[in-house]
């Protein structure tokens, strides 16, 4: 019983014991919780509401003690203490996060930097290693090359005057030829063809008439400016004497006096010193300037001349020798200098009168009159006969007469009216009549010159009845043919027809070539005495003397120049390879001293018109074979994948074309813009095949002695002599590839751009190859000639040099062959050397430009003002092109609907495979 008791209280105890922990595990569970509720919305309270609103709690709760409210307080202080530390904690955690953001962009950016810097080192090693193969395959060709390179020749010449040999026989003379009576021994083919023109003062007397003063200052400064005269009489290849104009004839007016013929027969032609018994390389001229309308006869007819050539503008069949004698005009035109004011416009093909004509006819006593008197009756029979739509200006008489016994030694047309009225008659006419002599014995006459000289100079297109019997200046070089209608007088029936039947494209290239011909052969003393001696040099297949360079002025000193800096990173190309990086490699120069004469002597004369002095270049120069480039002329060749071809990454690594490899030389004209200057250069930094870049520095001030940035290849800097757009164009000597960029200051072209037109310039070496598209619109308001035009266009006709390559040849074209007048009135206006390059170029090739590339214009941010920001500046092209076709005579510029783009440009290729550009 006791040990039952004693359980249930110990259990009681227990029980009891376990009441007590429940509660007091209750007590300590939900006060804290039950407090921790309302602290908390006691705490949200006091934040939104205030004080007041902490009041108004601890009032709501009035069952707290004053102490415990106390105790609240000094816990919702700390509470706040510990939020505040809590919110800077949290600040400085989202600073760090910022930091730490920052951080994993920068490294990003670190990384595509080094992606990026991965790319371009790759693409660069790759360029190095073709540059590599490219300079180990140069090497290999510099080693198995068994031929110099060529050079303008070292002149060899004699040392001594010509030997005294025994005279010719007079019977001999009429059989001499250049195999026969000319002495090859004095004109090595390197010797420069040198001439020594005996002093008119002294020698001339001698040949028994005398020069007038005039004509005798103008041949020395004429011959002065020629570049083959020698003052040395030891080395001369020929000897030149002029020969007086008005010769003694007899009663019969048709043979040199007795008297006369003592002056050539005797003592005075052979007594001159250098005449080594024979006359042997002697030239005999005879411009026949005096009493042209008296028609003067041959002045050497029955006169005994030894071996010596002939020079003059009558001959007669008997007395001509071909292929020794020389035809020239008579000296017509003034010295020399720009003769373009005396031309008359090409256009309209037709004009008002269909042919004219002025002229005395020949007395029929003692000359052939089987047809002139004929060829009126037919003439005049046409005139009746023609439509009413065809004029003709035919006159058989002259106003005021004429006596008709001036015509007696040669029986020509005698020239009727003064120059001023034929020249009007001659500018209304399009084709005019030039009779062949009634004197079948004559070849030319000096009238018959004269004729052809006004007929070219006006722009009417000679009609030559007699013409297969007769014979023109410098024939041997020159075609008529494309100038002039030769026929027989037994044409004269069907000469009506025939002229109908030529197209206005025809009229206006005949119209042209005759205005070429004569311009620059005939059109001055000056291009009368270079077109003979030129001519005699092409017999002999001497090369004329080297083209002079322009030796730019330095603009810094040879101990100073400008420390280099490495550029700042220029937007490039980074996954495109656009060519090996190489050292400067110039363009070879004279491989074709001897052979162009031969292979292209034509287009010399007729074509290009400089057979004045030999080019490094030409841009016609032909090329080799396409199996030639592997089989025995691979030398300097790069074709693509060794010729097995490829896309982009072979076609990277080699030039390829039909040319061997070259590289160009960029020409930036700038004036005083050395920050614009300086980016400029900075944008060449790795171009590829860039030779040289050429700074022409237009300012008045000295170029800036600051740091210049590191463009990657040789930069000369020269100093123009004055402020002149044409500076951009002077053949300087620094210049050594015939590929030349000009490029504007403020240009900004991509690498691949630049690569791609040099690219196609070597397919289009003679045209102008670039970006900036224009072209010449007709003025449809007043129809008074074209304006320049820069809007868009589905067609253009000038590409801007201001980014162009061109060829070296045209360089020295613009100062040689352009008139002056057109490059003055680019200094005039300080404006249109651009225009005046596209001219000059369309008319020696008759070929519009190439554009590349969708570029039309540049901006220049942050540059000074340019010459094209002027507003007067687009009327002032206008008015320069209506001025250069005046000079020209018609607008040279041709029209083209067609631009350049890169191969597999928009190509669907395989992933695996290279577009040739990426971008182009």
């Amino acid at each position: 019983m006791n040990i039952i008791y004693e359980r249930f209280c110990l259990w009681l105890g227990h029980l009891k014991l376990s009441r007590v922990i429940i509660l007091v595990s209750v007590i300590l569970f939900v006060v804290p919780l039950f407090t921790h509720y309302y602290l908390s919305k006691y705490e949200s309270m006091s934040i939104s509401q205030g004080d007041n609103a902490l009041r108004y709690n601890l009032e709501a709760f009035s069952d707290i003690s004053t102490k415990n409210v106390a105790d609240l307080k000094v816990r919702i202080e700390e509470m706040l203490r510990i939020k505040a530390s809590v919110s800077t904690e949290l600040r400085e955690l989202e600073a760090k996060r910022g930091r730490l953001q920052r951080e994993a962009a920068a490294a990003s950016s670190k990384a595509d930097n080094a992606k990026a810097e991965y790319v371009r080192a790759a693409a660069e090693l790759q360029r190095l290693r073709v540059s590599a193969d490219q300079a180990r395959l140069a090497q290999l060709e510099a080693i198995r090359r068994d031929s110099p390179e060529l050079a303008p020749p070292i002149q060899i010449v004699p040392l001594q005057p010509p030997s005294i040999l025994p005279s010719l026989s007079p019977s001999n003379e009429i059989n001499c030829r250049m195999f026969s009576c000319f002495d090859h021994s004095r004109c090595s083919l390197t010797s420069s063809f040198p001439v020594y023109l005996y002093d008119p003062d002294i020698y001339t007397p001698l040949t028994g008439a005398e020069v007038d003063g005039f004509l005798k200052t103008t041949l020395r400064q004429t011959l002065g400016y020629n570049a083959h005269l020698t003052h040395n009489p030891n080395e001369a290849c020929i000897y030149l004497i002029i020969v007086g104009e008005s010769f003694p004839f007899t009663k019969d007016t048709t043979t040199v006096s007795d008297s006369y013929k003592l002056y050539l027969n005797g003592s005075a032609i052979t007594t001159l010193p250098y005449w080594g018994g024979d006359g042997r390389n002697h030239v005999l001229l005879n411009l026949a300037r005096r009493d042209l309308s008296v028609g003067s006869g041959d002045a050497f007819r029955g006169a005994s001349t030894g071996r010596a050539m002939l020079a003059q503008s009558t001959f007669t069949h008997n007395h001509f020798r071909p292929g020794f004698d020389v035809i020239t005009p008579p000296a017509l035109g003034p010295p020399g200098g720009d003769v373009w004011a005396d031309c008359a416009p090409i256009s309209p093909a037709r004009r008002k009168y269909l042919l004219s004509f002025q002229g005395l006819q020949p007395p029929p006593k003692g000359l052939d009159k089987d047809q002139d008197g004929t060829l009126i009756s037919l003439l005049e029979k046409m005139v009746k006969t023609a439509p009413a739509s065809d004029v003709f200006f035919l006159q058989f008489e002259c106003d005021p007469p004429v006596e008709k016994r001036v015509t007696l030694p040669i029986g020509d047309w005698a020239l009727c009216g003064t120059d001023r009225s034929r020249r009007a008659v001659l500018r209304d006419s399009t084709f005019v009549l030039i009779l062949a002599p009634a004197d079948r014995n004559y070849v030319t006459t000096a009238l018959l010159q004269a004729r052809l000289y006004e007929a070219l100079r006006s722009g009417a297109i000679p009609v030559v009845l007699g013409g297969d019997r007769i014979r023109l200046p410098y024939e041997e070089v020159l075609d008529w043919k494309r100038a002039v209608i030769l026929l027989p007088k037994a044409r004269v029936t069907e000469m009506h027809f025939l002229m109908r039947s030529f197209p206005d494209a025809d009229l206006l290239a005949l119209r042209r070539q005759g205005r070429v011909l004569w311009e620059r052969y005939l059109s001055s003393v000056q291009a009368s005495i270079d077109s003979l001696l030129a001519t005699i040099r092409t017999r002999l297949h001497i090369p004329p003397k080297p083209v002079p360079h322009t030796v730019g002025l330095p603009a810094f000193n040879d101990s100073y120049f400008p420390p280099r800096v490495e550029p700042a990173a220029v937007d490039a190309e980074p996954e495109e390879t656009l060519g090996p990086l190489e050292a400067p490699y110039s363009s070879p120069t004279y491989q074709r001293n001897f052979s162009v004469g031969l292979l292209h002597g034509y287009e010399l004369w007729n074509e290009w018109g400089e057979p004045f002095a030999l080019y490094p270049q030409l841009p016609w120069d032909p090329t080799v074979t396409s199996e030639a480039r592997f089989l025995g002329s691979a030398a300097g060749f790069r074709p693509v994948g060794a010729g097995a071809g490829g896309s982009g990454r072979e076609f990277s690594e080699a030039l390829g074309g039909d040319r061997p490899r070259e590289q160009f030389t960029i020409v930036i004209l700038t004036y005083e813009r050395e920050a614009v200057l300086a980016a400029a250069l900075a944008r060449l930094r790795g171009l590829p095949y860039l030779n040289k870049v050429v700074v022409v520095w237009n300012g008045p001030s000295s170029a800036g002695a600051g740091s210049w940035p590191e463009s990657g290849a040789p930069v000369a800097v020269v100093r123009g002599s004055r402020n002149s757009l044409n500076n951009r164009f002077l053949p300087y000597q620094l210049i050594e590839t015939e590929a030349v960029l000009c490029v504007d200051d403020d240009a900004h072209l991509r690498h691949d751009e630049i690569i791609f037109a040099f690219r196609v310039w070597r397919e289009h070496r003679d045209q102008i190859v670039g970006f900036p598209g224009r072209y010449h619109a007709w003025d449809l308001n007043f129809n008074n000639g074209f304006l320049y035009n820069s809007n868009y266009s589905c067609e253009l006709s000038m590409v801007l040099t201001g980014a162009a390559f061109v060829h070296r040849y045209y360089l020295w074209a613009y100062w040689r062959v352009l008139p002056a007048a057109m490059r003055d009135y680019v200094d005039e206006y300080m404006n249109c050397e651009d225009i005046a390059m596209n001219f000059l170029v369309a008319h020696i090739t008759r070929k519009p430009p190439v554009k590349v590339t969708s570029r039309w214009t540049f901006r220049c941010p942050g540059c000074p003002v340019t010459l094209s920001a002027d507003e007067t500046h687009f009327h002032e092209r206008h008015k320069c092109i209506q001025f250069f076709t005046q000079v020209m005579g018609y607008t040279p510029l041709l029209s083209t609907q067609f631009r350049a783009d890169s191969v597999l440009f928009k190509t669907r290729i395989p992933h695996d495979k290279q577009k040739c550009f990426k971008f182009i």
